[in-house]
């Protein structure tokens, strides 16, 4: 009985042929993640915080380079994420997804099926690709961990997060037990 190849390693262009179903296919490391559909709790908190950045990125004239998921983020052949939102430098603002490649931001709101993905093989790849800053939004906890590139450690932020998309620029504050307050149940 022939048994199934579980060290099988995927390419990007493999998984960009997938047929479209409602999951979300991933690649870290030439290993194939499969994501379910997100629960509607999920994308209550993706909307909101895409609003809230929306709303700060507006005032500045870079509301364009933020995006909500899916979008097919690779740095090379092995690996290819979606995270829920992203923030890019406007000199990345293209309708090619292969143009993102230096990411301000990335948000990955955690699910029970995320959470080792998210955490750990996800941050590595960021952390790895110099994205600038990863917010891990555990709405569950009412937290988020924030990690920059050289972190070991990440920054756990349960009451105001803080984002600056411009060195100088003002600074954007999230009230965090607000934003999770509004959520249902």
């Amino acid at each position: 009985m022939a048994m199934p190849d579980m060290a099988r390693r995927y390419t990007v262009r493999e998984i960009l042929a997938f047929p479209e179903d409602g999951k979300r296919y991933e690649l870290i490391g030439g290993e194939l993640i499969v994501s379910p559909s997100p629960k509607p709790r999920h994308q209550v908190v993706v909307g909101e915080l895409y609003a809230l950045l929306r709303e700060y990125l507006k005032p500045l004239g870079l509301a364009h380079c933020l995006f909500m998921g899916p979008a097919d983020i690779s740095w090379d052949d092995d690996n290819l994420v979606q995270p829920d939102l992203l923030v890019v430098a406007p000199d990345q603002v293209s309708n090619d997804w292969r143009t993102y490649r230096r990411l301000l931001l990335a948000v990955e709101v955690i699910s029970p099926s995320s959470l080792r993905t998210d955490r750990l093989a996800k941050r590595r790849l960021y952390q790895a690709n110099q994205v600038e800053t990863y917010w891990i939004v555990d709405h569950e906890a009412g937290l988020v961990e924030v990690w920059h590139p050289d972190d070991a450690r990440p920054e756990i932020v349960s009451d105001v997060l803080t984002w600056r998309m411009l060195p100088d620029g003002k600074e954007h504050r999230i009230d965090l037990p607000r934003l999770f307050d509004i959520l249902p149940g």
